[in-house]
């Protein structure tokens, strides 16, 4: 789904950005899991992480690339803000 350059600015998603999707696509049995799986998996931290994550959520390309996922965080993301 890249451009063929590796960095999949033009095209469609880097390969850590749809990583990050794959992580948050999976079903975790505790915070303690997920996060171990961040830094071992992606090299960040889970602060750094969800940065990503966040960004992600407003990228179309994610979108196209996962809709059920960005779909979903996006619910939980305007529900968390909707209680502040």
């Amino acid at each position: 789904m890249t451009d063929g350059t590796g960095d999949g600015t033009e095209h469609g998603l880097s390969a850590r950005d749809e990583a990050v999707l794959a992580v948050e696509r999976r079903s975790w049995p505790g915070p303690g899991a997920k996060e171990r799986a961040i830094r071992e998996q992606l090299g960040i931290s889970p602060t750094r992480y969800y940065q990503l994550l966040n960004a992600l959520l407003d990228d179309p390309r994610a979108l196209a690339h996962d809709p059920v996922t960005v779909n979903r965080l996006r619910r939980v993301r305007e529900a968390r803000r909707a209680r502040r």
